[in-house]
């Protein structure tokens, strides 16, 4: 059975996303590329919501063979080209995308489905509305929040409607020289 792993930029202050989808605070650095890139390397799939594929989509293909392409653009972009992808959008229903699998109705029982299959893990990145519809049904086992040390005020919160409560257990962490924190957490 498949783990799925969310892994996600979140603000001191709880948001993953300014009022307006703003990303502009992440402080990002070589250290938690590094870290990432470790973990990202442990997937055969990533899991998108329409927003952040069509966002990854419009750069991680080509990243690796930019002129000023960084050791985490050629690493991330090698991952990406080969891993199967799979977009939660009704918008983009019925869409044929080579390596990229749709998935419009049905979402939860479609995602345990996938979880079920042999394989390594599925990487959900980004995707707040995605995480919110997977948190209702507990489907995420590991949570990887890479926690930047700013306060947005408002926005697009990271925990929606939790209806019950969930035991998480730390399972490391980790502090950068920016003040960037990564905390693991899997289901308790």
């Amino acid at each position: 059975m498949r783990n799925l792993v969310l892994f996600m930029h979140i603000s001191l202050d709880g948001f993953v996303a300014g009022p307006n989808g703003e990303m502009d605070w992440i402080v990002l650095n070589d250290e938690v590329f590094d870290l990432a890139g470790k973990r990202t390397k442990k997937a055969d799939m990533a899991l998108y919501g329409r927003v952040t594929y069509q966002m990854m989509e419009a750069y991680w293909p080509t990243a690796a063979v930019q002129p000023n392409a960084t050791k985490h653009d050629k690493e991330h972009s090698e991952w990406y080209n080969k891993v199967s992808k799979v977009v939660v959008s009704r918008t983009m229903q019925g869409k044929d995308l080579a390596g990229t699998r749709i998935i419009s109705d049905n979402v939860n029982s479609e995602i345990k489905q996938l979880k079920e299959k042999e394989g390594e893990d599925i990487l959900l990145f980004g995707s707040p509305s995605v995480v919110h519809t997977l948190m209702q049904e507990n489907l995420i086992d590991d949570y990887w929040l890479f926690v930047s040390p700013v306060l947005i005020g408002k926005g697009i919160p990271l925990f929606k409607n939790i209806e019950q409560t969930r035991k998480l257990k730390l399972k490391k962490n980790k502090a950068f020289d920016d003040g960037v924190v990564c905390l693991h957490y899997s289901i308790g």
